[in-house]
């Protein structure tokens, strides 16, 4: 059963030291990890769908204005991919099944056509990967579930800047969501075996 990745804000914005609004050290731990993940994901056939914050300069209108330093700004470096990540992207990004999406708001879903492309092909299940664990991976479980798909997340490829926020999402996502967190081991395997379910298979 083919699946779809989707890759949420993975940019240097967000993970490097560098980044207007980096979750740091925390962020940086698991590039390796969110890089295995989807480059595994797409060797055995899934859709990878990045799904990137776009902001505007001075947008006075936008609710994160109010909240948050301005990132992830349309036209500049803080969008690019991080590490490993962007040179998959590069590698592969004109393949038909790497897709990049443009979002405003934390969700994957929102004002995106994400929920009309899964459906053109046929997908149920969604493996979330990315930053920040506790905002934009958790705004777009909630929409995934609400919407009725399927949700996997493998625990060393999410990442917040708050400690104790990440685990309150982590928890979230199992005991409201019903979601299966698959830990490091079941990434390990997944490399090893390049199984086609692995990660609805291992706990």
């Amino acid at each position: 059963m083919t699946k779809a990745l989707i890759s949420i804000d993975y940019t240097e914005d967000f993970v490097a030291d560098s980044g207007k609004l980096t979750a740091g050290a925390p962020a940086q731990a698991i590039s390796d990890a969110i890089s295995k993940v989807t480059r595994l994901a797409f060797e055995r056939g899934d859709y990878i769908f990045f799904t990137i914050d776009a902001h505007e300069e001075n947008d006075c209108f936008h609710p994160e204005s109010k909240l948050f330093p301005p990132h992830n700004l349309i036209g500049t470096s803080g969008r690019n991919l991080y590490g490993d990540l962007g040179t998959f992207y590069q590698e592969h990004g004109s393949d038909s099944r790497v897709f990049w999406m443009d979002k405003r708001h934390y969700s994957a879903f929102s004002g995106t056509d994400l929920d009309i492309r899964l459906r053109e092909r046929r997908i149920s299940t969604v493996i979330l990967t990315g930053v920040l664990t506790d905002i934009c991976v958790l705004h777009t479980a909630i929409d995934a579930y609400n919407l009725g798909y399927d949700i996997e997340i493998v625990k060393p490829a999410v990442a917040s800047i708050w400690p104790e926020n990440h685990q309150f999402a982590l928890g979230h996502f199992k005991n409201t969501l019903g979601i299966g967190i698959f830990p490091f081991t079941a990434l390990k395997h997944f490399i090893n075996l390049n199984s086609k379910n692995v990660f609805s298979t291992l706990l």
